[in-house]
């Protein structure tokens, strides 16, 4: 009996050691995981066309025509640090006929009008007086993350007195920065 005794004994001890060890598959355990995002682009949309921006009477004194040019849109999405920005430029051709002399860059301007916004940043028109080299239109500053604004701008053209009558033509080019 003794030899009975002896055995349970060692079954009972190797029962009570296998509860002790918990399974190694219980450890709790974290995973990191990391995703990356990056930058989008600055860019800028024009109309194609804008069409007949209107028409003047050929008068001594000269006249102005202005007209709608059509919705111009810069969208930042660069996710740009705190304090970054853009300035929306343009530069206009001179407006010529089919035949005589063209009306000059320097007697079209440019107003910007309202102004709609998306995204926090100081929207600044800067309205310049003639296009004859590359002027701001549109200055943002203080940008905090992505943003957009939409304009519609009126273009101007000094018409002086004596311009010979004829459809003049010109290329408004916009560019953001």
């Amino acid at each position: 009996m003794r030899v009975y005794k002896i055995g349970l004994g060692i079954v009972a001890a190797g029962a009570l050691s296998l509860s002790l060890v918990p399974p190694a598959a219980a450890v709790p355990g974290g995973t990191t995981a990391t995703i990356t995002v990056q930058g989008g682009s600055l860019s800028i949309t024009v109309p194609a066309a804008a069409g007949n921006l209107g028409t003047a009477i050929n008068t001594v004194g000269g006249e102005v025509v202005t007209g709608s040019l059509g919705v111009v849109q810069v969208s930042d999405a660069r996710s740009a640090a705190a304090g970054s920005g853009w300035v929306a430029s343009v530069i206009s051709t001179a407006f010529t006929p089919p035949a005589g002399p063209a009306i000059a860059a320097s007697a079209v301007g440019y107003t910007a009008g309202t102004i709609t916004t998306t995204g926090t940043a100081t929207y600044t028109a800067n309205d310049p007086p003639n296009l004859t080299g590359v002027s701001p239109a549109i200055t943002a500053t203080g940008i905090t993350g992505d943003n957009s604004a939409t304009w519609n701008p009126t273009i101007s053209v000094t018409v002086a007195g004596g311009t010979l009558a004829g459809v003049y033509s010109a290329t408004i080019t916009h560019s953001v920065a």
